[in-house]
């Protein structure tokens, strides 16, 4: 994620402090940390509560989920924007759009894959996704602000919210 600060590379980690969650849908959930080793900057985020509920984060498009800060992994690749949260989604991806044969998965870390857009999917595109994630592999060595995508910039097209809400008890 682009630092608010300095618009160096911050890193949105878990609370350390906090237990592993049970359940992969509870990370909507769990308070995070947002640290620049460039400035020094720190922030937290906890949910929001609505009602007797609590409103998530929302994954998908540009911005972090829980910070709204443009992600620091974006270039541009076949007249869209290419982007991803860390080197593991990077490696994921590449391996996915790679490969010759895919398989359809049923895990819940694995589904992003039956929503990438088609474009990233298509085999005519292949080799052109292919280069855009190796540029976001190498953007993901460096974070000085000067280093920084010209992709990588506030664009105000935050993801659709969906009101992902985890009620805390009474009536549903």
């Amino acid at each position: 994620m682009v630092c608010p600060r300095c618009g160096g590379r911050a890193l949105v980690v878990p609370r350390p402090d906090l237990a592993p969650p049970k359940y992969f849908s509870a990370l909507l959930f769990q308070p995070r940390r947002l640290v620049c080793a460039g400035c020094g900057a720190v922030a937290a985020w906890t949910t929001e509560e609505r009602g007797a509920g609590l409103v998530g984060a929302v994954p998908g498009g540009t911005e972090d989920p829980f910070f709204r800060r443009p992600l620091w992994l974006q270039t541009r690749c076949a007249g869209r924007i290419l982007w991803a949260y860390d080197e593991e989604h990077v490696d994921a991806l590449a391996a996915y759009v790679g490969a010759r044969l895919r398989h359809r998965h049923t895990s819940p870390t694995m589904a992003m894959f039956a929503r990438l857009p088609a474009w990233m999917k298509s085999a005519d595109r292949r080799e052109e996704v292919l280069a855009g994630l190796a540029a976001l592999r190498t953007l993901a060595g460096r974070s000085a602000p000067a280093d920084r995508s010209d992709a990588a910039h506030e664009r105000g097209d935050r993801p659709r919210h969906h009101g992902s809400l985890l009620f805390r008890g009474g009536p549903y």
